[in-house]
């Protein structure tokens, strides 16, 4: 009995266990199949996340807007397999949707951004008589801030999508599913609309609605994409508005001369168009010399404040447009004392000859030989002051016999009073006797200071590393090769690319400029040859020179800057 028993316990073991190994297969496969499906979910959201996780990171670090722009679409058409997408984005008024960018596989179309097509679409209008517009989806979505799905834009009443259904009219596109999600950025406020069409089925190609997990995906995509977009703004109107800053201060600087108006922005004209030059050089010394965006950035910031220094020069020496000049012309004063010593000069005479005819026995020869000595003095006192208002008003060369005779134009006297007066004063005949120019040394040592100060003020500026060669190239534009410029007297070892291309910019603006009153315009050929000396004398760069040259840099310039009577070349 026992053994039966035990048989019969094997038995019903066995066959529960045959049971339950069917029912544990079945259980194992259905849990196989689910783990499977959990699995490649998991898998598929994984990549997912990745995905939008790459494409914040791609977003965060791309610093310009067009191509901010068009990344944004790109990267959400992907996610969601749309066919089409546009971008826009609400204008500086905020009364309405401008296309930015406008994308459609189907018909090959990829406009704005950085495609150099432009989008000639009309803005879609934000407000209507100043009634909000709820009728066209974008602006909807753009007022409501509320992301708007539609199945098929054919079947929607909700909204006026004739504008859809014109464009599919005249491109034989069949436009269906529609997702418009609004980009807002960290205050909430709504910068821009995103608009996917046609999302198509990955495996098939069908175009289908777009799904919910779609929705959240592209939503959570719009809200990256607003913050990156808003970070780029704001570094863009930061940039602006330094740009701004850098110009406003050189126009203030020109502007505080009116004889050198518009001198920073045609250096820089003239820089930038150097750099261009040698950035497109692909031959000769210059083949293999590329400057960056960065560096020609820096460049163009350095030659805008090149004369920031001039802030600190006084008027009366940067105007000084004859020797004489201070506040005011002092030829005035010299012209006035000259005529008060031809009075006086009158009277000296005119006593004598009244002294004469009181006399009766004066003889008519007496009073004619007094009558010549009048107009012979006078004379030589009227050439002696047309000599002086020559000297002072051309900053021509003065040459040793015309120093000589200024200086003994200024050691003779006139009485007043008794006390004795040289006819010019120790300050007026150092003036008139400057060699060049109009300028003494002193003065130009305070010009000259210009440079230092430029250094000195830009180097408080807190440039972002791409930018902190600018005090350097900024304040360097006066250093010559063999280490005779100013301020720092650099040697050519010292001196960058940069700093040469500016001198050469600076010198040939100002010997070409055509509003300077102390000389006449400059003919292009002399200006050529004087830079050919200065290239002979090691003082400027000699590549660059002949680039200039060679290429017909000088020619463009002057065609845009000079007159028909400058340009003789």
């Amino acid at each position: 009995m026992p053994d039966m028993e035990s048989d019969d316990k094997n038995s019903r073991v066995s066959n529960i266990d045959i049971s339950n190994l069917s029912q544990d297969k079945k259980l194992s496969n259905l849990l196989n199949v689910v783990v499977n499906e959990v699995k490649l979910y998991a898998e598929d959201q994984l990549t997912r996340i990745r995905q939008l996780s790459n494409i914040g990171m791609a977003l965060s670090v791309e610093k310009d807007i067009k191509s901010l722009l068009e990344m944004i679409v790109d990267e959400a058409r992907a996610l969601s397999n749309a066919d089409a997408g546009t971008l826009y984005t609400i204008d500086n008024d905020n009364q309405s949707l401008k296309f930015e960018i406008l994308q459609n596989n189907s018909l090959n179309i990829r406009m704005g951004g950085t495609s150099g097509i432009k989008i000639k679409l009309p803005n879609v209008p934000l407000y209507v008589n100043d009634v909000k517009n709820y009728t066209n989806v974008s602006s909807y979505v753009a007022l409501t801030g509320q992301p708007v799905n539609i199945p098929d834009v054919y079947m929607a009443d909700d909204f006026n999508l004739t504008g859809t259904r014109k464009y599919d009219e005249s491109t034989g596109y069949r436009s269906k599913s529609m997702l418009v999600m609004p980009l807002k950025n960290h205050e909430s406020n709504i910068i821009g609309v995103l608009q996917l069409l046609n999302a198509q089925d990955f495996d098939t190609g069908e175009v289908i609605e777009f799904s919910i997990e779609y929705e959240d995906l592209i939503a959570s995509l719009a809200s990256q994409a607003a913050v990156a977009l808003t970070n780029v703004q704001l570094i863009q109107d930061l940039k602006n508005l330094f740009y701004s800053f850098i110009k406003s201060i050189a126009t203030a600087i020109d502007e505080k001369s009116p004889y050198t108006g518009g001198h920073i922005n045609r250096v820089v004209d003239l820089t930038m168009l150097i750099a261009e030059t040698i950035n497109n050089s692909t031959k000769g010394k210059f083949k293999d010399i590329v400057f960056n965006d960065d560096e020609m950035e820096e460049l163009r910031i350095a030659a805008w404040m090149h004369d920031v220094g001039k802030v600190t020069t006084p008027e009366y020496i940067v105007d000084k447009a004859t020797k004489l000049e201070t506040v005011f012309d002092r030829i005035e004063l010299v012209a006035t004392r000259f005529h008060f010593i031809e009075t006086l000069i009158e009277n000296k005479y005119l006593k004598k000859k009244i002294d004469i005819l009181q006399n009766s026995a004066a003889s008519n020869e007496e009073i004619e030989n007094i009558d010549k000595a009048i107009e012979k003095d006078i004379h030589e006192l009227r050439q002696d002051l047309e000599f002086i208002q020559s000297c002072n008003n051309t900053g021509d060369f003065m040459s040793d016999e015309k120093v000589d005779r200024m200086q003994e134009i200024a050691e003779k006297t006139y009485n007043i009073n008794d006390e004795q007066f040289h006819y010019l004063t120790d300050d007026e005949t150092n003036n008139l006797c400057i060699r060049k120019g109009t300028l003494l040394e002193r003065e130009r040592e305070v010009i000259e200071n210009h440079a230092t100060m430029t250094l000195k003020i830009t180097e408080q500026l807190p440039f972002p590393e791409k930018l902190k060669k600018v005090p350097e190239f900024a304040s360097s534009h006066h250093e010559k090769l063999d280490g005779t410029g100013y301020p720092q007297g650099l040697p050519d070892k010292q001196l960058s690319w940069q700093s040469r291309i500016m001198a050469i910019a600076d010198i040939f603006e100002a010997l070409t400029a055509k509003d300077r009153p102390y000389k006449e315009p400059m003919k292009l050929s002399q200006a050529i040859r004087i830079l050919g000396f200065m290239k002979k004398d090691n003082h400027i760069d000699p590549d660059i020179y002949d680039l200039f040259l060679e290429s017909g840099i000088y020619k463009k310039y002057a065609e845009k800057e000079l007159t028909k009577e400058q340009i003789d070349l």
